[in-house]
């Protein structure tokens, strides 16, 4: 058997009330000792400079233009260019009387400008605070007072919302540079408030005239201060200084040297996750690094599929619900196909899976299936994609294991957190007995397991399970202005993630549960919930579910969200009439989704209070727009509760008459 992770200290056995620790973990690459750290790339400021001189001509940032209203094909910057503007836009923010160690927030959606704005606090030491562009008001505001924010990059639609702030009112803000010019409707109330506002090249204009000595940053300089949503209270200020960063990118360049495909200048990505996240914010400074090309998708994710075929990436990322709908979307077309073409379909599925099973690579494993069928869902993503990794939760191994077959690209998945850069784990791209995991520690990072004994995880028994510890060069500072929070989870060097995770034989990570979302039922029994939505997820009259008890109860309940194509399939063959949302509330569906519930949890093994006792049906989806959903697609479980409260507790007062 093929191991991945080298083990370089023994686990111990915990006493004196301390928890038990495993074995400390590192990437092969780190084995006897890490590898040196590169000194042409100790702050983010020298991957820009450094690649402006040597790809210069090379496309760098890329947007759709638009043409009679209608969007055109992308138009590029170079990295001379880029560099140029971040030079003007760095010497406005002097100008305009940013100090180095200040903090520039930018608000707004991902674009060309937002990189610049990024760029040029880096070039004079300057701390850039993204602000959520899908949080809502209560959280910009709170940042922007909590980081002390005088001065903010903001997209022309966001003025409105960032005046209405206490932060404006209240004198805090005293300069804003639109992505393009100033809304004439906010020009007046700008003036009121006493706001200096500048139309990006009228802020380029004056960098342009007055030019300022760059100030450039050390290694352990502050370079971000990046606000975890949280599921719950004020957002959290991770602070990441350069050297977190560049090494991080350091250690993805030596990882992605192992493998016969390399990066090359050619490459292309399309960035739509948000840049106020960890994950975007270090995909781009790598393609950076690279001399590589960014597009930026158009503002409508629900329209991605044209910015695809537009730009043909060669480079796709995405959370697992983005690759859900992939899979949805091919499941669906082939349940409207000839039965003979997708028993066909089947058999390449199959005949290709069993030669990946059998260690070939993916372009070795099948060409003629990848010719007759698969290519065609690799055209579904602009048909030149070689990559495809996933982060932000972990994947299903279905939606995995679909990926890896159909794609005709190689398939990553990676876990980490923004106190770790986003990557403290990576799955090697071509390598099977990893699906189902998130690989091994990356390039500098030390990874153990500690014992979580109130959920009986044993990081020294078999299998060894426990939290997820982090150490290395690559994780975070600590927390803005909150030192009690970071000493609560850093710990003797080590970062507590709160993930439970399961190291596998050949030194894989496999997560699979969540040490905070768990709670004790009135008969002692402990639920980890996180785990159980998963589980239930899987049900295929499921579009969503929350899952819901406390120590006050004995049985679950839960909210569910059905499939509506699913639903109305079901409703068709049994005979029920009405539209979507009349079906979620009729008995029958209801006892239905019951029974479906239960299949599930019998599948799986699942205990007895583990056991869905029931349910109420929900047609709208768990969004962020109605705040039940943070930017990063986590549950706001206390939102969830406030909204459902009265329909639960009528759901448990039914339930107290029936024995179950």
């Amino acid at each position: 058997m093929k191991v991945f992770a080298a083990q370089i200290d023994e686990g111990k056995k915990g006493k004196d009330g301390e928890p038990s620790v495993g074995p400390v973990y590192r990437n092969l690459l780190s084995k006897d000792d890490f590898p040196p750290p590169d000194v042409n790339m100790r702050t983010t400021w020298d991957i820009i400079k450094v690649s402006a001189v040597k790809y210069s001509e090379n496309k760098m940032l890329g947007r759709r233009e638009i043409i009679d209203g209608k969007l055109g094909p992308y138009v590029w910057k170079t990295y001379k260019e880029v560099y140029t503007e971040v030079l003007y836009i760095g010497s406005a923010l002097r100008a305009s009387g940013a100090e180095p160690g200040s903090c520039v927030g930018i608000y707004g959606a991902n674009c060309v400008q937002w990189i610049i704005a990024m760029q040029a606090c880096s070039a004079h030491s300057i701390v850039c605070v993204p602000l959520y562009d899908t949080l809502g008001q209560g959280a910009v505001n709170f940042i922007l007072e909590h980081a002390e924010i005088d001065t903010v990059f903001v997209q022309d639609k966001k003025v409105k919302e960032l005046l209405n702030s206490d932060s404006a009112s209240s004198g805090r803000l005293k300069t804003i540079v639109c992505f393009t010019s100033v809304p004439k409707e906010d020009q007046s109330k700008i003036g009121q408030i006493g706001i200096k506002s500048y139309s990006w090249n009228e802020f380029l204009q004056m960098g342009k005239q007055k030019p300022v000595d760059i100030v450039p940053p050390q290694p352990d300089s502050i370079c971000t201060i990046m606000y975890t949503s949280g599921t719950s209270g004020d957002p959290k200020g991770v602070i990441l200084n350069h050297e977190s960063i560049t090494m991080t990118i350091r250690g993805l360049d030596l990882f992605m040297e192992l493998f016969e495909d390399k990066m090359t200048t050619d490459d292309v990505y399309l960035s739509f996750l948000p840049l106020a996240h960890i994950l975007d914010r270090m995909i781009e400074e790598y393609f950076f690094r690279k001399g590589a090309s960014v597009g930026y998708y158009h503002g409508d994710l629900n329209a991605l599929t044209e910015d695809l075929m537009e730009l043909k990436p060669t480079f796709f990322a995405g959370v697992p619900r983005v690759f859900e709908r992939v899979h949805e979307g091919v499941v669906k077309a082939l349940d409207e196909l000839r039965p003979l073409r997708r028993k066909i379909f089947d058999q390449l599925y199959k005949h290709k899976l069993n030669y990946l099973n059998l260690g070939y690579k993916h372009r070795e494993a099948s060409p003629l299936a990848d010719l007759l069928a698969f290519r065609k869902v690799k055209a579904k993503l602009g048909g030149r994609i070689r990559l495809i990794t996933s982060g932000g939760a972990p994947l299903s191994s279905e939606v995995e294991e679909f990926l890896r077959v159909t794609s005709c690209a190689f398939v990553t998945q990676g876990y980490g957190l923004t106190e770790s850069c986003g990557l403290s784990t990576i799955t090697y791209p071509d390598e099977m007995s990893m699906a189902g995991t998130v690989g091994v520690p990356q390039t500098y990072t030390e990874l153990r397991l500690e014992e979580v004994a109130e959920m009986g995880y044993d990081p020294l028994g078999n299998p060894p399970r426990g939290e997820i510890c982090l150490r290395g060069k690559t994780i975070f500072a600590g927390y803005h202005k909150n030192p009690e929070l970071t000493n609560e989870v850093i710990k003797d060097g080590w970062f507590h993630t709160g993930d439970i995770g399961e190291i596998l034989p050949n030194g894989a990570v496999k997560i699979i549960d969540r040490k905070k979302n768990i709670f004790k039922l009135s008969q002692g029994e402990y639920v980890a919930v996180e785990y159980l939505e998963k589980v239930y997820s899987f049900t295929p009259i499921l579009e969503d579910i929350w899952v819901y008890g406390n120590s006050f109860k004995s049985s679950l309940v839960a909210v569910v969200v059905p499939h509506e194509a699913n639903t109305m399939k079901w409703a068709k063959s049994n005979g029920h009439k009405g539209s979507f949302r009349e079906l979620c509330s009729s008995d029958q569906l209801r006892d239905y989704v019951l029974l479906e519930l239960k299949s599930t949890a019998e599948r799986n093994k699942l205990k007895g209070f583990e056991n869905i006792r029931g349910v109420i049906l929900e047609p709208l989806p768990f969004d962020v727009e109605r705040d039940f959903m943070t930017a990063t697609m986590k549950k706001k479980r206390n939102q969830l509760l406030n909204h459902y409260k009265a329909k639960i507790d009528e759901l448990y007062q039914s339930l107290s008459t029936k024995k179950y």
